[in-house]
């Protein structure tokens, strides 16, 4: 068996893969680095598959807190991790949009799946899940109901901001104003699908476009930047632990050329 762990800033994630390369735990926790979240999600692996750790032949660790754990064979960018789990799926991929808690990545993979160019945004939140979080929180609803709120909105609401905290500023005199929540959640959308459409210009884009992180499953985000990107966007199973399935795959290639 093969353990891959990505532990995130705001998320933790773990997948085991077996000889057959089939995955056969698969765990998130929506807590990060600086938790013990890291733990929960091996231990329901690890049931999961109905195992020991001695049963366990090469780990590797990927993501923001990969440098302080101490217990995997090997730590790997997210980067790599993420192509690696994308073709896990897809073959044909030439573009991937990650977008997590506390960072953003654009990441443009030539015809063989490896990573050709990437850009990230991490030193700031606007185009990240905490972007979202902090609307989800001035409008009043969990972060799960955002996109059904977009989803009825009437019209474009501009949020120019691009600093967070100014943002939520300015969609609390929106609302101040009479703007609807409904607008305002659209509007939030399309303020990160132009901070995202800009890392995707400069890293040189192509369809096949694929999207990863926990903001995958908000399907009217997902929507807005396709619409922005003008191509369809295509949500992998397992979005949220890509990159833990990438750090499994990689665990089991790299124990595998140390045996040959």
């Amino acid at each position: 068996m093969y353990l891959g762990i990505d532990i995130g800033s705001s998320s933790s994630k773990a997948v085991i893969l077996n000889e057959d390369n089939e995955i056969v735990g698969i765990s998130v926790k929506n807590l990060g680095t600086g938790t013990k979240a890291y733990k929960e999600v091996i231990t329901d692996v690890m049931q999961q598959a109905n195992i020991e750790d001695k049963d366990i032949k090469y780990t590797v660790v990927t993501g923001y807190g990969r440098i302080t754990f101490e217990d995997a064979d090997k730590q790997i960018t997210e980067i790599t991790c993420h192509a690696t789990g994308v073709g896990y799926y897809l073959d044909d991929v030439r573009t991937i949009v990650d977008i997590g808690g506390q960072d953003s990545k654009v990441i443009k993979l030539n015809e063989k799946g490896q990573v050709e160019n990437f850009v990230m945004n991490e030193k700031c939140a606007a185009g990240t899940g905490r972007f979202l979080e902090v609307m989800a929180r001035v409008l009043g609803c969990g972060l799960d109901e955002l996109s059904n709120l977009a989803t009825k909105a009437t019209k474009q609401v501009a949020i120019s901001s691009v600093c967070t905290v100014f943002a939520e500023s300015e969609v609390i005199s929106r609302l101040s104003a009479g703007e609807s929540i409904e607008n305002v959640a659209r509007g939030s959308h399309i303020a990160i699908a132009k901070r995202i459409m800009g890392m995707c210009n400069r890293v040189g884009y192509t369809p096949k476009v694929v999207m990863t992180g926990g903001v995958a499953l908000n399907a009217d985000m997902v929507q807005v930047l396709s619409t922005e990107l003008g191509c369809e966007i295509e949500v992998l199973p397992n979005c949220q632990a890509i990159g833990a399935l990438g750090a499994a795959i990689l665990a089991r290639r790299t124990y595998n050329k140390l045996e040959a």
